[in-house]
């Protein structure tokens, strides 16, 4: 049995502390990290409990349930940021990064702890995919919200849609060979994704100035009464 709440406090703890003296952006990003460790923990705990409910066994979990629910927890912190304290669009990527990295780094201390460190390659492979998936469907929930929140009519809506994305990426992204020890979780489009990242550090960047200029594009086309030239 692995007690995932003292590997929380041993993690956790040490980064609270250095927020009393860090300040700035330091200070955010160590703020949101360690929150994304305790959504990884919590959606441990509702991951369980549907479990439970629906009588379905790990690999079923894994495609079904865990992508529905660790997506729908990582998206509610950066919501709740971005209503309750309205910071800058351009914030919310780097936020919605930090919740994806923690997360991914408790997972992973969690499957070291259970699992054991003996195998070298397939952790460092476990590593860079998860981290990888995680990162990208932060990115993605990062700019999408920046995006549609400029539009009342579109928030609703396009949360869902960015929400059903982030989940349909992260349920097709395992490929779960079975063997007589157990599942083990490989993610290949995570695998891709951290490939993507670190082969174009700019991507991100580039992408942040490219969305900031179709943001003052109207969304739909102006339709004029009249001829080409503008006649009536």
């Amino acid at each position: 049995m692995t007690y995932i709440e003292n590997i929380f406090l041993c993690l956790a703890i040490p980064m609270i502390l250095s927020l009393f003296f860090i300040k700035g952006r330091s200070r955010s990003y160590t703020l949101f990290v360690t929150i994304g460790m305790g959504i990884c923990l919590l959606s441990a705990y509702v991951n369980s409990f549907f479990m439970w409910l629906y009588g379905v066994d790990g690999t079923v979990a894994a495609i079904e349930i865990t992508p529905v629910c660790e997506e729908l927890l990582k998206l509610l912190p950066l919501l709740f940021y971005f209503l309750i304290f309205e910071p800058e669009p351009r914030e919310l990527p780097m936020v919605a990064i930090a919740i994806a990295a923690g997360f991914a780094t408790f997972e992973n201390a969690c499957y070291l702890t259970e699992n054991g460190a003996a195998n070298f390659s397939f952790l460092l492979i476990r590593g860079i995919s998860a981290g990888g998936l995680h990162i990208l469907c932060g990115i993605l929930s990062g700019f999408g919200i920046s995006y549609v929140f400029r539009h009342r009519w579109l928030s609703v809506t396009g949360t869902a849609g960015i929400l059903g994305a982030c989940t349909g990426f992260h349920g097709i992204s395992f490929y779960q060979p079975c063997t007589e020890h157990g599942c083990k979780k490989i993610s290949c489009p995570g695998i891709a994704s951290a490939g993507f990242l670190c082969k174009y550090p700019g991507a991100v960047s580039v992408f942040q100035d490219k969305i900031s200029h179709f943001q003052r594009l109207p969304l739909l086309p102006v339709i004029h009464s009249g001829d080409h030239n503008g006649r009536k």
